[in-house]
């Protein structure tokens, strides 16, 4: 995998508090946990993922999944199959996940026109939910993620009243700090909670895709919340982690600031799109 030079903070070229809303009132509307018309939904499914999601669950569904041998597909068809899927975590959105791929690229499109690896993360970040609709439970695919294995931290969504029951929040091997990790020893050696995040970062390096690293990283913690906006489990980062937040940190804000019901026209813009596909994820692949 390559790694672009990050240079100046991405964050000084692009900010999204000045360019995509020019309204905190309307930032402070998004990912609003407490209230709204998708919150018993949601609620129960991060209850359902915060209950089973633990480090042995986690390691099965890496056997299950690493190996890429579910399907042999387009990214295109792959992306085609998400107007099929509403994300029950998101307290947000209540439309098809495949217009959320295309109002983040198109976000980064107008931010970033120079960068079209980063344009195509914004499209297929979230390609990973087809799990989804290949019988796996929600909580096992979407919503925030967060290490397995040690303690879950005071800024994971619903922390208080959703790991009653997750046996690993009661185990000494588990709950401590640090608990099965050694300090800074790189959020590449931690298990996250298996979700949509790391599935598709790994279909990504299984098909030796060329997205850069940074891209790479996009994928693999764009729901890393409590990690690149709460900033806990900086103890188990090494200097490639910090170095590689900004970008997650700068992609972010597209993730979840484009997200409106002025819905995108998808046939029109589909073929730029399968352009950057052709370049950095060619042909059918793995999955």
């Amino acid at each position: 995998m390559r790694i672009l030079e990050t240079g100046p903070d991405p964050s000084d070229t692009y900010r999204p508090e000045q360019q995509i809303t020019g309204d905190a009132e309307k930032k402070s509307g998004f990912r609003n946990f407490e209230s709204g018309d998708l919150i018993e939904r949601v609620y129960k499914t991060y209850k359902l993922m915060h209950t089973n999601q633990t480090l042995e669950f986690v390691k099965r569904k890496h056997a299950e999944w690493s190996n890429c041998s579910h399907a042999h597909m387009t990214v295109m068809e792959s992306l085609d199959c998400l107007d099929q899927l509403v994300d029950h975590s998101d307290p947000d959105v209540d439309f098809p996940n495949s217009f959320h791929a295309y109002q983040t690229a198109e976000g980064i499109r107008k931010a970033h026109p120079d960068k079209g690896w980063f344009q195509l993360v914004g499209l297929i970040h979230d390609i990973g939910k087809i799990m989804a609709l290949w019988g796996q439970p929600q909580w096992s695919v979407v919503g925030d993620t967060y290490p397995v294995g040690c303690k879950f931290q005071k800024s994971i969504v619903f922390r208080d009243t959703s790991f009653n029951d997750n046996t690993d929040d009661k185990d000494p091997r588990y709950n401590t700090q640090n608990g099965v990790y050694k300090p800074n020893c790189g959020l590449e050696n931690v298990l996250m909670s298996w979700g949509h995040d790391e599935y598709m970062y790994r279909v990504m390096t299984f098909n030796k895709c060329s997205i850069p690293e940074e891209g790479l990283y996009m994928i693999r913690y764009h729901s890393f919340y409590p990690w690149h906006t709460h900033k806990e489990y900086m103890h188990l980062c090494n200097e490639k982690d910090l170095k590689m937040l900004q970008w997650v940190q700068e992609f972010n804000q597209f993730d979840l600031y484009t997200k409106s019901t002025d819905l995108p026209d998808v046939e029109n813009i589909k073929p730029y799109y399968q352009s950057l596909i052709d370049k950095y994820c060619p042909g059918k692949l793995y999955w």
